[in-house]
């Protein structure tokens, strides 16, 4: 009897040990679902996280697929959250807080200690098993913290692949309106090219004044200059494109749209924004967890304050002239000194910090919004104001101007001199497109990756709404074009 009671608490102990550490495991996604279900839900695009060759070869057919036609704004999105590499270390962080999660919940190893000893008479073994058992009754707490602080790293992964598709956003708008601006830019460069050549002959002709011939020269030079700097921009902005959509090789050669999207009609009406970003941002979401998993930290701290180490053991020695001799140890840290005080104090303040650091989100998230909506209406009214005013009175100017030189009313100077006073009206309605897009941008990041569901439903819908008519409503395609002058031999 007293053999199998001595066996029985090891195995009782053995039992325990084995239900306490089977609780947790690897995911099979590795946490990875919040972030591809974020992507879904308020990008409509794909997340992968790449760590086979098998996952590695559909995203590079995949991206061969988007490559192959003019990009979109929604597929430069999608090639970014294939291909952007500083993704993909982040991602690396839901692996690192999973595991110490896992970790969390596993006991610590036990200790085994023996000794064997020659002396006068005989020898002495000692044998000993031992396990900290403040490990073993904080589990559970502990779990909880790295539980909480896994989900925590879910939503600031989230968060940081919707910052990376808030940026590639904004570099395509970038790329696609530098890139209409320098393709104006060559069409005043060759206007005021023509121009000036047709004032040097006349200048040698004796017809023409050395007051116009400078200022044709003038502004042919300006252009020239103008010109090499809307290619440097749209060269630097393209790259910042390619760039942050993690493309390289061939697939630098990829197509941009001739021009913006049009502006739309109305602008959707937004209301309760603030609210919105209070329910909808994630950095927000994840600074409550980390309040919350710093508080149940600090209920941890004060718990255990005063046992720093704690540990049982179970002995088994035997001396050959007495036989087998058994018990167990408990060692315990004595407070004298150290009463834990210093601990509690350091959790308390880092508490604070979370609890303060939490606010300043909120007041920020909320300033950010107002900020972002006040930007969004100002740029959507200047573009609105350049669509239906100016640029439709600039064309009105162009046409009669036309009229009248063929008609013979006006000289082809005067033609060039009423196209040079359109440049500032195109690049005027170019620059206002670029900032009512990029505005839009910066809203749906500052609430959270996307609009109020509501907004998207008062949207007009293309396919069944009429369509404003392009005499009335011009788009970026109607923009008044620089005219050539004709050769004057041929006038």
């Amino acid at each position: 009897m007293m053999r199998a009671s001595t066996y029985a608490r090891p195995c009782a102990i053995a039992l325990v040990v084995a239900v306490l550490t089977g609780c947790t495991t690897f995911s099979k996604d590795g946490g990875f679902s919040t972030v591809s279900t974020t992507a879904s839900e308020r990008l409509g695009a794909d997340a992968v996280y790449i760590r086979t060759d098998e996952e590695r070869n559909a995203v590079l057919e995949r991206s061969q697929e988007l490559l192959a036609k003019p990009l979109s704004m929604e597929a430069a999105v999608q090639l970014a959250l294939l291909n952007n590499r500083g993704l993909q270390v982040t991602y690396g962080e839901l692996g690192i807080s999973e595991a110490d999660l896992v970790q969390a919940n596993r006991l610590p190893n036990p200790g085994f200690t023996f000794s064997r000893t020659h002396w006068s008479d005989g020898i002495t073994i000692d044998r000993m098993f031992s396990i900290g058992v403040l490990g073993v009754l904080t589990l559970p707490v502990a779990t909880r913290i790295e539980s909480s602080r896994f989900e925590q790293t879910k939503l600031e992964t989230a968060n940081a692949m919707l910052g990376v598709a808030a940026d590639t956003k904004r570099a395509y708008v970038n790329a696609v309106a530098t890139a209409q601006a320098a393709r104006y830019a060559a069409q005043v460069k060759d206007s005021a090219e023509a121009g000036a050549e047709l004032a040097q002959r006349m200048r040698r002709a004796g017809n023409f004044s050395k007051l116009d011939y400078a200022r044709e020269q003038a502004f042919y030079a300006e252009s020239a200059a103008l010109l090499a700097k809307a290619q440097q921009q749209s060269v630097a902005a393209r790259e910042k494109l390619t760039r942050v959509m993690g493309l390289w090789g061939a697939g630098t050669q990829y197509r941009l749209p001739d021009r913006l999207p049009d502006l739309p009609q109305d602008a959707p009406e937004l209301r309760n924004l603030e609210s919105f970003a209070m329910q909808n941002r994630l950095d927000i979401q994840a600074a409550r967890l980390r309040t919350q998993s710093v508080a149940t930290s600090l209920g941890l701290t004060r718990a255990t304050r005063f046992i720093n180490a704690l540990e049982v053991g179970y002995q088994n020695n035997f001396e050959s002239d007495k036989g087998h001799e058994r018990g167990y140890e408990i060692s315990v840290e004595i407070p004298v000194f150290d009463w834990g005080s210093a601990k509690v104090a350091r959790a308390q303040a880092i508490y604070m910090q979370s609890v303060n650091r939490l606010a300043q989100t909120a007041i920020d998230a909320r300033s950010e919004v107002r900020e972002s909506y006040a930007a969004y209406v100002t740029s959507y009214e200047v573009a609105k104001h350049y669509r239906d005013e100016v640029v439709p009175l600039r064309k009105t100017i162009s046409d009669e101007m036309l009229l009248r030189y063929n008609g013979m009313l006006v000289s082809v100077f005067e033609l060039l001199a009423d196209s040079r006073e359109q440049v500032s009206a195109v690049n005027g309605y170019i620059d206002a497109l670029k900032e009512h897009w990029l505005a839009e941008t910066d809203l749906q990041q500052s609430l959270g990756g996307r609009l109020p569901p509501i907004a998207l439903s008062q949207a007009p819908d293309t396919a069944t709404q009429p369509q404003p008519d392009s005499a009335t409503q011009p788009t970026t395609s109607a923009l008044p074009a620089q005219p050539a002058p004709p050769n004057p031999e041929g006038k």
